[in-house]
């Protein structure tokens, strides 16, 4: 098995930046992310001004204040401004899309099994719907290469194709997808890619016009550290006239002609706390400032972090590597043995992972593809260092084999 070292910590200098509980291993970012003290703070004042005088906010500033946060995120993102709509979280951003479509009896959505499940019963509520169907591409995992991906996709495409929906980053088996590739492959056969970036933005060196996808939606308070609430979708600019939001409110008659009927209709969906979506250029901020090389150096270590913690688990679990370096940013998930795994709605919670956290160590173990499979799955962010990692793998090993003691 490959060793990996672990980069320098930076533990000890940066974790008081966040309000996490210091007596919990936190190994558990990608789920709903944790956001730093100096970004609350950003948002604190920004709902101090919200409130001082409501109306002044929402009808005289909020546009350009908008206007302001969507221009940060589009140039962090790699996405014209005027192509981005806010939304409060991916799934959202998935349902607006798929929502948006005109389907007919016997159309076909194509996803993959790892497709994360609520954007799956999307898939599957838009097609009853219409008629039309879900066709679900079975990836293996362990996998050896990112072509398996592609492969496994194309080979379930079919003239009735209509959209594909792909993770970017996947949530059960945190592998990073070759979007680019997968999307240019389908394009070729006229199918268009709707991609759930929820892990991607603040994880990977995003750049959403590179990857060439027609639809693109991505989490802000995930890695890029913003509040809860604060995610985007892209559409691309020929696609646009025919998406609508979730909800429909002024924007649908309003008789303005200086900006686009997408950005007019997106931009305002009715009142709501705007302040999550307004903080994001203090979170780029944030996490551009904490290695001496930006934002780069920051994924890097992230990581160089989730290599080296998935190699340590491993080793430490008797496991083999499952997946290829290449498809590693920074969620790294092991396989575990099969478990007895109960429904707690909407999240399905393993015995394991509870006693883990009786332990304080915050980790999801994944009930992946069904039970009794499971995987438990690790999160790299640049507050963790080897001996979280390490307390981690004793305490799996303590509870999955305590006939060998520690």
């Amino acid at each position: 098995m490959l060793a990996h070292d672990f980069p320098h910590s930076q533990a000890a200098r940066v974790r008081p930046l966040w309000t996490l509980d210091p007596e919990i291993t936190f190994l558990n970012h990608g789920s709903f992310g944790a956001c730093p003290r100096v970004v609350l703070d950003a948002q604190a004042r920004l709902r101090e001004r919200m409130e001082r005088e409501p109306v002044r906010f929402f009808i005289r500033e909020l546009e350009a204040m908008l206007d302001e946060a969507r221009g940060a995120l589009a140039a962090f993102v790699g996405a014209g401004s005027d192509d981005l709509a806010f939304v409060p979280n991916a799934t959202a951003g998935v349902n607006t899309v798929l929502r948006s479509l005109e389907l007919g009896a016997g159309d076909e959505l194509l996803t993959t099994d790892h497709e994360y499940n609520a954007c799956r019963n999307a898939l599957e509520f838009t097609a009853s719907r219409a008629g039309a169907r879900v066709v679900v591409a079975k990836l293996p995992f362990p996998l050896s290469s990112p072509d398996e991906v592609t492969e496994a996709l194309l080979a379930h495409t079919s003239p009735r194709t209509r959209l594909a929906l792909v993770d970017h980053v996947t949530s059960q088996t945190g592998l990073v997808f070759p979007v680019a590739n997968i999307v240019s492959e389908l394009g070729r056969r006229g199918i268009d890619v709707l991609v759930d970036g929820a892990h991607a933005p603040g994880m990977l060196a995003l750049d959403i016009g590179a990857t060439g996808a027609t639809y693109y939606t991505g989490n802000c308070h995930k890695w890029l550290c913003a509040p809860k609430g604060a995610a985007f979708l892209y559409v691309r600019p020929d696609k646009q006239a025919k998406i609508r939001p979730l909800s429909i409110s002024h924007g649908a008659n309003s008789p303005r002609t200086d900006r686009s009927r997408f950005r007019i209709e997106v931009d305002w969906t009715g009142t709501c706390d705007p302040t999550a979506y307004l903080a994001i250029p203090e979170a780029i901020r944030f996490i551009s400032s904490l290695l001496p090389g930006g934002f780069a150096a920051l994924v890097e270590h992230n990581r160089k972090t989730a290599l080296a913690a998935r190699a340590l688990l491993c080793e430490a679990l008797g496991a083999p590597l499952p997946a290829p370096e290449s498809m590693i940013g920074a969620l790294a998930t092991i396989p575990l043995p099969e478990g007895d795994v109960r429904q707690a709605s909407p999240f399905h919670l393993d015995p394991l992972q509870d006693a883990l956290f009786e332990r304080g160590i915050e980790v999801p173990v994944i009930p992946w593809p069904a039970p009794p499979k499971r995987h438990v799955r690790v999160s790299a962010q640049i507050y963790n260092d080897r001996a979280d990692y390490e307390r981690l793998a004793a305490a799996l090993r303590a509870l999955l084999h305590p006939s060998r003691g520690h």
